[in-house]
């Protein structure tokens, strides 16, 4: 979808008979460090229950990403693989997990459902706590002082109201990304209006919400079948 074919693409995967289209979003903090191979697991998952899947890869800190250009390719990579499944299937969900769950809700509008893993919902809040080993500076390129306006843009916490229904599943021993944050944009998005639902999970540590076998993904699957009917 972009220049850059070793950041800018989407891995697809094709169910036999597809109830709808499935894309990935991974987390990792901005980083370079970990890559779209991660959500590879969910997505065979979610092939074998009939799941189109299209896997996003993105631009990121070390890769010639940060703020805008991560935002700018995730929304790029998720309007290019909805665009070129919209005549196939009749629902289109997000799946992002950390980072790939902020990703996924700032760009809620390609989708009919976003789930959301344990998502990154607001980048200065995660400044201010220091999260990520410093991601936020890292990632913006800028304090909160420097720049508030950037870090609301890259907030899905002070972006609500989202249109979309959506799901957000956290465990509440999650050490990388609070649980504490998934609630607060819970209440805010309830309290707009919105069709957003967070089920906490009591051991479900931030890097097994990318393992089909941890507790909260029967339950994801679940909430996107019914809601996909």
């Amino acid at each position: 979808y972009g220049p850059d074919a070793e950041q800018q693409y989407v891995d697809t995967w094709t169910a036999p008979s597809a109830r709808g289209l499935a894309i990935l979003v991974h987390g990792g903090y901005w980083r370079s460090t970990y890559g779209a191979q991660g959500m590879e697991p969910l997505g065979a998952d979610l092939v074998e229950r009939g799941w189109d899947v299209a896997n996003v890869e993105y631009r990121r800190v070390g890769s010639g990403g940060g703020y805008p250009v991560t935002l700018q390719d995730a929304a790029a990579g998720i309007e290019y693989a909805s665009r070129t499944r919209a005549n196939t299937v009749e629902c289109v969900v997000l799946v992002g997990h950390s980072v790939g769950g902020e990703l996924s809700l700032l760009n809620a509008a390609h989708a009919d459902l976003v789930l959301a893993l344990a998502p990154v919902t607001d980048v200065l809040r995660t400044y201010d706590e220091d999260l990520g080993e410093s991601a936020a500076i890292a990632f913006m390129g800028a304090s909160p002082v420097q720049n508030p306006d950037r870090y609301r843009a890259a907030s899905p916490r002070w972006q609500l109201p989202v249109a979309t229904p959506v799901l957000i599943t956290h465990g509440v021993d999650d050490d990388r990304v609070p649980v504490e944050h998934s609630r607060s944009y819970r209440d805010a998005a309830v309290e707009s209006g919105c069709d957003v639902e967070l089920r906490e999970f009591s051991r479900l540590p931030h890097g097994d919400q990318i393992d089909p076998a941890g507790p909260h993904w029967l339950d994801a699957v679940t909430w996107l079948t019914a809601k996909s009917l």
